[in-house]
């Protein structure tokens, strides 16, 4: 049963708001980091899937990069051409390729954490391990939440 807005105690301003401008403040700061490294906030978000999930359908990597199918044909021949990731067939299904991070796109991304860090730390500033956790669990609850699924 979905609550009714009256239900909900106000925030002012809204929370929607508040996540929206917190999502382009760590993206600003992204860019700031990894253009150093010739890529795009969007490029490294790929490359983070990829090191956690290799070969993965276009569709899957844009799915979990959160940009449209469209936009990831593009995204994956710039990474490809920088030699981040490969393509190769799906032994599955020879429609389609999988995609993977190479070695070089590794290296990228090795380079790249200590600074990701320390935004990280920045954002968390001022907060308790307990907070962090608690943040952490209560994100996950409302993408759970608008998204229909529930966590395992």
């Amino acid at each position: 049963m979905t609550p009714s807005p009256e239900a909900l105690p106000p925030a002012e301003p809204p929370l929607l708001y508040l996540i929206k401008q917190l999502e382009l403040a760590a993206k600003s700061r992204l860019d700031e980091v990894v253009q150093a490294h010739g890529i795009t906030s969007v490029q490294y978000t790929a490359l983070a899937v990829l090191a956690r999930n290799p070969g993965l359908t276009a569709a899957r990597l844009a799915r979990n990069s959160f940009v449209r199918l469209q936009s990831m044909a593009q995204l994956v021949g710039a990474l490809e051409a920088r030699g981040l990731v490969e393509r190769r067939r799906d032994p599955a299904s020879r429609r389609q390729n999988l995609i993977s991070i190479t070695e070089e796109g590794r290296t990228v991304l090795e380079a790249l954490a200590g600074p990701v860090a320390v935004i990280e730390a920045e954002m968390l500033a001022g907060m308790t391990r307990d907070q962090v956790t608690a943040f952490a669990a209560t994100l996950t609850r409302m993408r759970h939440a608008l998204s229909g699924t529930h966590p395992h």
